[in-house]
């Protein structure tokens, strides 16, 4: 199993929930997140506009799902062609091994349980 990290912007959620479900992934987590990267911020106004101010940290969603192996490779180029639009904004996409997984429920193991 492969545990996929994918950080976008906000407004591509649902590209994303879209590839997901295609593939038949049963179950999603994301969260709203902040911080910094490649991206250079551009100025924006501040208080009347009179004053401009070059933000530090950026807002992206952070989507976590729980995948098969056989799956892992054909998610993630579907992501990255549905989100990309060509620009170092368009976001990460981060993979890491799952060992074991759980369903409390129903006690089922692994695969069984995502």
């Amino acid at each position: 199993m492969k545990k996929l990290e994918i950080i976008i912007p906000h407004e591509r959620l649902e590209n994303a929930n879209n590839v997901l479900e295609k593939f038949g992934v049963g179950g999603m987590s994301f969260y709203h997140i902040n911080g910094r990267g490649k991206t250079k911020w551009k100025p924006v106004p501040v208080g009347r506009g009179v004053i401009m101010h070059t933000p530090t940290y950026g807002s992206r969603t952070k989507i976590e799902v729980i995948v098969e192996d056989r799956l892992s490779n054909d998610i993630i180029n579907e992501l990255i062609k549905q989100l990309t639009r060509g620009s170092v904004s368009d976001g990460k996409i981060f993979v890491y091994d799952v060992y074991q997984a759980y369903d409390i429920g129903s006690g089922q193991k692994n695969e069984f349980a995502i």
